[in-house]
């Protein structure tokens, strides 16, 4: 084994014994790792704070490349104490932890370990989650290798875009436009928008108009569906809370 410190996030834990816990966290640099914590259980033990889920951490561990590895210590980077303290947060919190490992099952990029920490950031810090997520849920395209094309029409190439057909998976121009849903032009600006927007840069974020907040969540839910085969959880439920 290999002594190493890296930087992570719990993505879920599993009890081990009757005082240790297995940790699935998400690094920085070694993608998505198993980690043994002994005795994190015992409520003195210096391991506890650091292991639990969404955690957000340094681990000092003896590394295990294709197994589990030892904690040996480890400092908290953000405590994300608002997340844990908000039941809407933690729902939003989870359900980016729960996409995040369906991405994972088949590809590793360090951009999503940055993605991730940076929206729960925000979160933590109270931006809006939604808007939040969608940003999220809009960037992971690119890891599936879906990534939507908001910018020119599929058919000629004009960037004098009209609306973006779901069925043919791209953006029409009024030329090339067949009877399709037309979305509003703040939708597509937005969705555009959040494709290349640097989450942690973000310091204001508001949509005022309902309409369009409710296309932007129709076109994420329908677009996954179809194109990557992941079927994404109502998020409208989260908002009751």
């Amino acid at each position: 084994m290999e002594k190493i410190t890296v930087e992570g996030i719990v993505l879920n834990e599993t009890n081990y014994g009757e005082t240790s816990k297995i940790l699935n966290v998400l690094t920085k640099d070694y993608g998505y790792i198993s980690i043994m914590s002994k005795g994190c259980r015992v409520l003195k033990s210096k391991l506890r704070g650091i292991s639990m889920k969404l955690a957000l951490a340094s681990f000092t561990i003896n590394y295990k490349e294709n197994g589990i590895s030892l904690l040996l210590e480890g400092n908290t980077i953000d405590s994300l104490k608002y997340i844990l303290t908000d039941f809407k947060k933690m729902n939003y919190a989870m359900y980016l932890t729960d996409i995040t490992k369906s991405i994972l099952k088949d590809y590793f990029n360090p951009d999503i370990y940055v993605i991730l920490k940076n929206a729960l950031i925000k979160i933590n810090n109270s931006f809006n989650p939604l808007l939040i997520t969608n940003i999220v849920e809009i960037k992971y395209l690119d890891f599936l290798g879906v990534k939507p094309n908001f910018t020119s029409c599929l058919g000629c190439g004009s960037e004098d875009i009209l609306t973006f057909d779901l069925k043919l998976g791209g953006s029409v121009c009024s030329n090339c436009y067949q009877d399709t849903y037309l979305f509003e032009k703040n939708t597509l600006k937005l969705l555009n928008l959040f494709q290349s927007v640097d989450i942690q840069k973000i310091d204001k974020l508001n949509i005022n108009n309902l309409k369009v907040i409710q296309e932007i969540n129709n076109f994420i839910s329908e677009y996954y569906e179809t194109y990557t085969g992941l079927y994404l959880k109502d998020k409208t439920k989260f908002e009751v809370f």
